[in-house]
């Protein structure tokens, strides 16, 4: 059983991957939507509420993201944000990625800066 359960633990991802709907939710709670993507990106636009820490920058510091609230972490289309909240999750923020990113947010009508 102890070989099974670390398996599992080896496996199971420490962060959630959540829907449009599901980050509007908990933004509306008081959580954090990063945004991991580059800055020529960023600048091509995303989500009005979105703070930017590219990827690179966030494995250097998490300085400026609070642990006390939920962290979204938003990319083109979800490959980097899951990356993100790994790596966030890892460092005890409770972290998702939002699925589909830019892309799922412009689909589900969502407002673009």
């Amino acid at each position: 059983m102890g070989l099974i359960n670390s398996l599992k633990n080896a496996f199971t991802k420490p962060y959630k991957t959540i829907t449009v709907a599901e980050a509007k939710e908990l933004m509306a709670s008081g959580a954090t939507l990063i945004d991991v993507r580059s800055t020529q990106e960023w600048r091509g636009g995303r989500a009005p509420q979105a703070k930017h820490v590219p990827l690179d920058r966030l494995q250097i510091s998490t300085a400026g993201i609070q642990k006390s609230r939920p962290v979204i972490a938003v990319c083109a289309s979800g490959v980097r944000s899951a990356s993100a909240a790994r790596f966030l999750s890892g460092r005890g923020y409770d972290a998702y990625s939002l699925r589909g990113g830019m892309a799922a947010w412009r689909q589900a009508g969502e407002p673009i800066r």
